[in-house]
């Protein structure tokens, strides 16, 4: 390959690690597409991830590549990055997501992911200094807008439907939305993989940059990079987070037919409309902002709110923490690859 900066049996090691994330990513957060359907009795377990992994991939074809834009050159300075700084953000990140799925915590596979990039990358320039502050400040800032929008958006669409419904019985409005929940349910897994799929392709892309072989100009991306990273992502989420579903459906509050249909609607607006403007927020975030908006439009005590509280603070320690695993793999990447 002309112009290649690096060896292809390492741009090659690199992608497959990359794709490895993205299908984590799919396994670890495929939980929060189904966890609602699941809790519901709406689909089985197996129908459910086939479900959403399925609208998982079609997301390819609904939202540009705007989130890829922001991890790929506005995060960090793409001039501060080499194959070591990938390698250690990809293990960083995948060291995280496999810590957080053992112990069933629904924490964010796209901020580890960041996390470690910010990480690695600090760790070789030595300070701060490559960091692009206005799109990481503005992942950062929406660690807190996305769940409190979630919150939002979830608990106005449960006060709405009660609202509409009021004059009709639990049992009918309950059928209703068996049905309407699998929309909901649809949306939701449309705008986790069109917002999560796409932060690998920009990682990928970051790679291709420091390669050589690819521009800051979204038309040098390979095409075979866009559908395999859908792809592995739907794929992971086909294969699914069973630990987490538990948490994410049954831990924060009691859902069904109603209030599961009213947090996968609100969790697909926030997504949608983040994704569409380019901002790589957590879908983990956004879903549980969301569960937690019907459950306290309900009834502020159906909401296990210590449960919540331990999920904050795995938020909160997500970029930190893959972002030092990250440097330390960037350090022992620069020794032995």
């Amino acid at each position: 390959m002309e112009g290649l900066n690096m060896s292809i049996w390492t741009l090659a090691l690199l992608i497959a690690v990359a794709l490895a994330f993205d299908f984590m990513n799919g396994f670890h957060d495929g939980a929060n597409s189904i966890s609602t359907i699941v809790a519901t009795g709406a689909l089985t377990p197996k129908q459910a991830v086939l479900f959403a992994a399925f609208f998982n991939f079609a997301a390819l074809w609904v939202f540009q590549l705007k989130v890829a834009a922001t991890i790929g050159k506005g995060t960090v300075d793409p001039s501060f990055v080499d194959y070591y700084v990938i390698f250690g953000a990809l293990v960083g990140a995948l060291a995280w997501n496999i810590i957080t799925w053992y112990y069933g915590i629904p924490s964010s596979s796209s901020h580890a992911l960041v996390g470690g990039l910010v990480g690695a990358t600090v760790a070789k320039a030595g300070s701060g200094a490559p960091i692009v502050w206005e799109g990481f400040g503005k992942i950062l800032a929406f660690i807190i807008i996305s769940p409190l929008v979630g919150v939002i958006i979830g608990g106005l669409l449960m006060v709405l439907v009660s609202w509409i419904f009021r004059n009709t019985s639990p049992y009918q409005a309950g059928k209703f939305f068996k049905s309407g929940q699998l929309i909901a349910a649809a949306a939701y897994s449309l705008g986790h993989g069109g917002n999560d799929a796409q932060k690998t392709i920009g990682i990928i892309w970051l790679l291709l940059i420091t390669a050589g072989v690819a521009t800051k100009d979204v038309a040098t991306l390979p095409t075979w990079v866009i559908y395999s990273c859908y792809f592995a992502i739907a794929w992971g989420t086909y294969l699914g987070g069973w630990r987490i579903v538990k948490t994410m459906g049954t831990k924060i509050t009691k859902l069904n037919a109603v209030s599961g249909s009213c947090a996968s609607m609100g969790g697909a607006i926030t997504l949608g409309l983040a994704t569409l403007g380019g901002i790589p927020v957590s879908t983990t975030h956004t879903i549980t902002g969301a569960i937690i908006g019907v459950g306290a439009a309900t009834d502020v005590k159906a909401v296990r709110w210590a449960i919540t509280m331990n999920l904050l603070v795995a938020w909160i320690l997500t970029i930190p923490a893959s972002g030092l695993i990250a440097a330390i793999f960037w350090y022992i990447g620069t020794k032995f690859l």
